[in-house]
């Protein structure tokens, strides 16, 4: 499953996003993001499933990192990009029940969800 996901970054911060009860992965930490439709592009994925999720608009910029994660019998191709704001911050998701903007440093202290824990680790050691 090709997946895409956005490191959102505002004041040295990153957007990390809490799955809500009763989705997948509930209770563990993800950026957000999602599926990319096989007719898009990736970027185009992420600009969708952000404004789709968050409500707000993102620049999408580099692609981050790439790593595939065996969670249950799917392969998750996770896509990581560098992205910002272009208006206001982020304050609700569809599938979340809690957004908290965290310092690069202490990324590793939230639960995460699998498939993100390469990012996290590639983020946090520089």
């Amino acid at each position: 499953m090709r997946v895409v996901a956005a490191v959102i970054t505002q004041n040295g911060r990153i957007l990390a996003c809490r799955r809500a009860p009763g989705r997948a992965a509930a209770g563990k930490w993800e950026f957000p993001g999602g599926k990319v439709d096989p007719d898009e592009s990736p970027e185009a994925a992420l600009a969708r499933e952000i404004q789709e999720e968050l409500g707000v608009e993102v620049e999408i910029g580099a692609l981050l990192h790439r790593a595939s994660t065996l969670v249950g019998n799917t392969v998750i191709d996770l896509s990581c990009f560098q992205a910002w704001p272009t208006g206001e911050l982020p304050h609700r998701s569809t599938d979340h029940d809690e957004l908290r903007w965290v310092p690069v440093n202490e990324l590793r202290a939230l639960d995460w969800a699998e498939p993100d824990i390469p990012a996290v680790e590639a983020l946090s050691a520089g």
